[in-house]
């Protein structure tokens, strides 16, 4: 599955409902997530790890969605050409004095 083809599945099954939340109670619901993550790869299993994993880009998905981007153009626009500051990959940053 592509990044897009995620984005399309979770739009389809949850973007009335989120959207009815809104912008703002929607992030919410995704810090949430990322907390739940946090937590995961602090002490959970492998199993626990993916599912949360899985959840923080539903709900990554979501947010983009709402906001109108494509999160596979977002993603290959920034980053599909290595570094998006030195051009490496792997980025060279550091070695170069930076980040």
């Amino acid at each position: 599955m592509t990044i897009r083809e995620f984005q399309s599945c979770i739009r389809a099954q949850y973007f009335t409902r989120d959207s009815a939340r809104g912008v703002g109670g929607t992030f919410l619901w995704f810090v949430e997530e990322v907390g739940e993550l946090a937590e995961a790869l602090r002490h959970g299993t492998d199993e626990e790890k993916r599912a949360e994993f899985a959840d923080v880009l539903a709900w990554l998905s979501t947010l983009a969605s709402m906001a109108g981007v494509d999160l596979e153009d977002a993603a290959a626009g920034k980053y599909g050409k290595g570094c998006p500051r030195c051009g490496g990959t792997p980025c060279r940053c550091a070695e170069q004095g930076g980040p």
